[in-house]
């Protein structure tokens, strides 16, 4: 089974315009994400793929492998997408660019859902982390899971699921973390499927794929790390490092 890693690296950011670019402890935050994500030894290749010049020119330049999208894309899945329609590969692995502590435990774990899989049931794989303060549970920025009895993804949300009526119940809360790994086909198929309302509403990629009936297995990791989305982020990245 060959594995490889896709970094989808957009320069623009509506929250924090440039994130991937800004230093952290010496180097960028893509390339800190690159050098994290090769270093793990999880992956027959790893790429990043961008529509930018400027991140390009910053993977190449260190002796990476970056891939320059052809068209604008809405969303990480579709640049992937056409990143990867070519390249031989049966599992692709999306590590979010902002992601500099991507660490080989949590990839790991997802991984092995397919090795585990000998019917292949399972179209993509994630991550999910429990999360009990309740601010967090209830801000919009971090999207929630909730699945079955199997582990498999229910719903995600941005608001509160399952909502608490009934505090009392042993509801267990889980933050959706921004990995996934995709089979080939299922990642093609993304592109085929018109986004729906749930999903244009959420503002949540991986809803479409339930939307259409693929089958999402989450693994639970007690590994958080910090994604850059604001220069508060990068702040507390920067103290996390040292």
């Amino acid at each position: 089974m060959k594995i490889i890693s896709m970094i989808p690296a957009r320069y623009s950011a509506s929250r924090f315009p440039g994130k991937l670019m800004q230093d952290l402890e010496g180097k960028t935050v893509i390339l800190r994400t690159y050098e994290a994500t090769v270093a793990t030894n999880l992956f027959d290749d790893v790429y990043v793929v961008t529509d930018s010049d400027i991140i390009y020119n910053e993977i190449t330049s260190n002796g990476g492998k970056a891939i320059m999208s052809i068209k604008e894309h809405e969303s990480g899945s579709d640049r992937i997408a056409e990143a990867v329609a070519n390249v031989d590969c049966d599992i692709v692995v999306n590590v979010q660019g902002d992601e500099p502590f991507t660490e080989r435990e949590s990839l790991e774990k997802v991984l092995n859902v397919f090795h585990d899989d000998n019917d292949k049931e399972i179209d993509l794989a994630s991550l999910m982390v429990e999360i009990k303060d309740w601010d967090e549970i209830n801000n919009p920025n971090t999207v929630k899971v909730i699945v079955d009895q199997r582990s498999f993804a229910l719903y995600f949300s941005r608001s509160p699921i399952p909502f608490p009526r009934d505090k009392e119940a042993g509801a267990r809360y889980f933050k959706h973390k921004g990995i996934y790994a995709f089979r080939k086909e299922a990642l093609l198929d993304f592109t085929k499927m018109p986004m729906q309302f749930i999903e244009a509403t959420e503002k949540i990629e991986c809803i479409r794929y339930l939307e259409y009936g693929k089958k999402i297995k989450m693994v639970e990791t007690n590994i958080e790390g910090v994604e850059i989305d604001t220069p508060e982020d990068l702040e507390r990245a920067k103290r996390l490092w040292k």
